[in-house]
């Protein structure tokens, strides 16, 4: 057993290597260990001797802050993530280990004076500015460089006599810019480099990548992902033959792939996600049997599933969402894949129906086929697949929800489903069965918008005790909203706009735990990380947003276009956590309560097409962290309040009253000049919201004229979620 003194601490080499190999992290964080071990191997152990006093006096004109105990002792070589070597007759420091000490500031330029530093770690920290430019032809000796997750910026410029020592250089996650420093370390005509680890990820450099980099033959991570390169990807990176992972995502690099991108038979992950490659997939990938990740996802890849995927059975990982794929799904055969855990073939164009050989894959957690031409039924030989927790199988044409759901409560660690989309014109899944069956008990997330489900909100959501996010919206459920929603302990977004609800809005869902309590709320959310990312279009948002955990979702009630009435509870000042409420196209009546100023984190709030009368209550400017406002088209009236967030709205949040007076209404001042006459017709005036109504739907195909009041309804759906 190999046990080092460094510093004043133990490393237990055979304890290490152990516990890594059995530690199932993804390869970039095992590689990062595995320098790390490698490099304690190659210390040697501190010796008595006192360090020399250039580096003494070098350590402590670095001046880190905070401060690092390193007062307490004369001898440099025994500090906190210092190690030395003896040279001659002095002992010089080879080594300044300090990931995570929470350190900040510019790095200091004193550090060029440790001429004899061979490992440099300085990672996951909030170092900023440029690095010293004599840095790398100062420490001409360094062979381990990780100032990766800190906040340096500037560019990078490396000497070749510093790039042919260094075997790792790692800058992921910092501010750097400027041409990418690539050629640095891959010089055709020397090819002696020792570099065996470079990653210059999330990080703002420019230029393509060299065809020398084909020269750093003992290459096996490079990772660049999510910078500004371009360019095509060059044949002479299919010369690194030692290469396990290339990293690549979030650039704009083009072209396609290329068939010798087979050479690379040690290649583990292959991550080329969010560029512009086109072109089919190669058709023989499958000699890439040690593949365990591919993610070519936001791409512009063409042509079929390759057949010779199947060979690829080490595979964990296959993610292709957003391309032009296309072909019969079902005739993939799945059986070969046998460690697959993530399935992500979502935003396609397959066809056919759910591929029966899919659920062979026993090891599966997470599938998301939506956004294809899919049809059939889901299958019951699905809750063979013990472990799933994520399936979207949402924007299809699927059918028998009733089934569905029956069938998918047997997944007893399903924790997100996405049906959206789908069963179009069908019933609302909710029969007696449904409700005697103990299902759905680890459900957070249950997303079925966008159905044109008829019928009533179905009675075994009172069971979910467990759900978070709610999204009924786009379907026509009738009748009125169940109090009882408000009893689900830790629902916290709830959508269930565009429908056609009656009644008044429950005041028990002002009593909403997630909405009302910290305490409740927050652990449930905070501890959701997502296998893959949900992505969410609200109503009023533009572009679709992806979120990769919970807690990202905004703390939410949505019951816009739906023919509630009633007075606003004055209750609803209790959900204090809430971020987003829609109250808009709907019949309510009476004043804006002023409890509504409770609501300290909301952000949006929108009561447009409505019947509220009364004015628009100073107290509302204490809510400063709101950023959209409406109630047009309201029998509001009086002043409208100045100061504060209303000093950012504009005339169409206001539009539509004619009693409002004041900045930015078009009535300057309240005393000067009569209300404008109302429309003809009178009134507020639905009248008006029916005639946009009626245009719109023209366009897109269902009007639906109910009560009194008529209120219209369109199904051209947002992507609510999938």
């Amino acid at each position: 057993m190999h046990v080092l003194k460094i510093g004043n601490s133990n490393f237990n080499g055979m304890a290490f290597i152990i516990k890594m190999k059995h530690n199932k992290a993804s390869a970039s964080s095992n590689y990062n260990k595995l320098f790390l071990f490698f490099g304690f191997l190659l210390l040697p152990c501190s010796a008595s001797a006192a360090c020399a006093q250039v580096d003494h006096a070098s350590l402590l004109s670095l001046a880190f802050k905070p401060p690092l105990n390193w007062s307490s002792s004369t001898d440099c070589c025994s500090w906190e993530g210092v190690s030395c070597q003896q040279d001659d007759d002095d002992h010089r420091v080879v080594r300044l280990w300090l990931p995570r000490r929470r350190l900040s500031g510019v790095l200091s330029p004193s550090i060029t004076n440790l001429t004899h530093l061979t490992h440099l770690n300085l990672s996951h920290n909030s170092f900023s500015g440029p690095l010293p430019n004599d840095l790398f032809s100062s420490l001409s000796r360094l062979q381990v460089l990780d100032l990766s997750r800190n906040l340096f910026n500037g560019s990078i410029v490396v000497p070749a006599a510093a790039a042919a020592t260094l075997t790792t250089f790692n800058v992921r996650n910092n501010n750097f810019a400027g041409s990418n420093p690539i050629s640095f370390f891959c010089n055709n005509g020397s090819d002696h480099t020792s570099l065996t680890i470079l990653d210059l990820s999330f990080n703002k450099f420019t230029g393509e990548i060299p065809p020398r980099l084909g020269a750093c033959s003992k290459l096996q991570v490079f990772g660049a992902g999510f910078n500004n390169l371009s360019g095509y990807l060059p044949g002479e990176i299919f010369d690194l033959a030692d290469l396990e992972e290339l990293y690549l995502p979030g650039n704009r690099l083009s072209g396609p792939i290329g068939k010798g991108i087979v050479l690379l038979t040690k290649l583990k992950i292959l991550e080329l996600s969010s560029n512009k490659f086109s072109g089919p997939i190669p058709s023989n990938v499958g000699k890439l049997s040690r593949l365990e990740n591919l993610c070519l996802s936001t791409n512009n890849f063409t042509g079929h599933l390759p057949p010779s995927l199947t060979n690829c059975t080490n595979l964990s990982t296959l993610i292709l969402r957003f391309n032009h794929l296309t072909g019969d799904l079902s005739a993939f055969n799945f059986t070969t894949l046998p460690r697959l855990t993530t399935l992500d073939l979502g935003n396609n164009n397959f066809t056919g129906v759910l591929p029966q050989s899919l659920y062979s894959c026993k090891s599966l957690k997470a599938i998301r086929l939506a956004s294809n031409q899919l049809t059939g039924q889901i299958s019951p030989e699905i809750v063979a697949l013990k472990s799933l927790s994520f399936l979207s199988l949402s924007i299809n044409n699927l059918t028998n929800a009733t089934g569905a759901i029956r069938i998918l409560m047997g997944c007893k660690s399903l924790t997100i489903l996405v049906l959206s989309k789908n069963f179009l014109l069908e019933p609302v899944p909710d029969d007696e069965n449904l409700a005697e069956l103990d299902g759905f008990l680890n459900l957070k997330v249950l997303g079925l918008g966008g159905c044109q489900f008829t019928g009533q909100v179905p009675s075994w959501l009172a069971k979910l005790k467990n759900l978070q996010v709610l999204d009924l919206s786009y379907n026509l459920i009738t009748g009125s909203v169940p109090g009882w929603l408000g009893s689900l302990p830790y629902l916290f977004y709830m959508d269930l706009s565009n429908n056609l609800f009656e009644g008044g809005f429950p005041t028990e869902l002002c009593g909403m735990p997630g909405l009302t309590s910290e305490e409740t709320g927050d652990h449930k959310v905070q501890e959701s990380f997502l296998e893959l990312p949900l992505f969410v279009k609200p109503n009023y948002a533009t572009n679709q947003q992806w979120y990769r955990e919970l807690s990202q979702f905004r703390r939410a009630i949505y019951v816009g276009y739906n023919l509630l009435n009633g007075t606003i509870p004055i209750q609803i000042g209790q959900l204090r956590l809430l971020h987003e409420l829609d109250f808009s196209h709907n019949n309510f009546t009476g004043s804006i309560p002023d409890q509504i100023s409770n609501l300290a984190n909301l952000e949006r709030l929108d009561f447009s097409y409505n019947h509220l009368s009364g004015a628009i209550l100073a107290s509302l400017k204490s809510l400063n962290f709101m950023s959209f406002f409406s109630v047009a088209y309201n029998d509001l009236e009086g002043l409208v309040p100045s100061g504060g967030q209303f000093d950012t709205f504009t005339t169409s949040s206001f539009e539509g009253n004619p009693g409002l007076c004041g900045p930015p209404t078009v009535r300057l001042t309240c005393a000067s000049q009569p209300p404008p006459p109302p429309p003809v017709g009178g009134g507020s005036s639905f009248n008006g919201k029916l005639l946009t109504g009626i245009i719109t739907a023209i366009g897109y195909g269902i009007v639906i004229l109910k009560s009194k009041q008529p209120i219209f309804k369109f199904h051209i759906y947002p992507n609510q979620m999938k």
